[in-house]
């Protein structure tokens, strides 16, 4: 293990949609609930909230909430170029970067989180906790843009599923 890299991970798929549809579905709030979030808001400067259908620009946050989950997430809008990358804050002070771009008929979704700390607990819930997660919201991502189907759990009787 003294070659794993405990700080940072870097996700990819491969996904056929618009490059236009992808950013949406990172930057708008109505977008992003269809298939990573039960509730997410979005703020400007002000800490006013956003319209739902409106698209994200930095300097802006957020307050995201899972199905079956009483955690909330909240963070800031570090960038949103209007095209193919968004950076916001995650998990604290950890980075997460996306970046979109076309490739041989697919957009490429790459998710890269950083500056994870290297405490036991972070090791574990954020380094290979969040791994984990963004690997099924990304692969839900794809299910929903592609052919429709949402594979979240929403039950809140089954807690403990790959895919809360």
């Amino acid at each position: 293990m003294d070659q794993f890299n405990w700080t940072s991970f870097t996700r990819k798929i491969a996904i056929q949609s618009s490059l236009s549809g992808l950013y949406d579905a990172w930057t708008k709030a109505a977008e992003i609930e269809k298939w990573f979030l039960s509730k997410a808001v979005y703020f400007d400067i002000e800490q006013n909230p956003i319209a739902a259908t409106e698209s994200i620009s930095g300097g802006q946050s957020y307050d995201w909430q899972w199905y079956t989950q009483e955690y909330r997430e909240q963070g800031k809008i570090l960038e949103a170029n209007g095209k193919d990358l968004i950076r916001f804050t995650f998990a604290g002070a950890c980075i997460v970067e996306v970046k979109l771009w076309e490739e041989d008929g697919f957009i490429i979704v790459a998710l890269t989180q950083k500056d994870i700390p290297t405490d036991d607990a972070s090791k574990q819930n954020i380094r290979l906790g969040c791994a984990s997660g963004w690997s099924f919201y990304l692969v839900n991502l794809k299910s929903v843009y592609e052919g429709g189907l949402d594979l979240r759990n929403k039950n809140t009787a089954f807690t403990a599923m790959v895919n809360n």
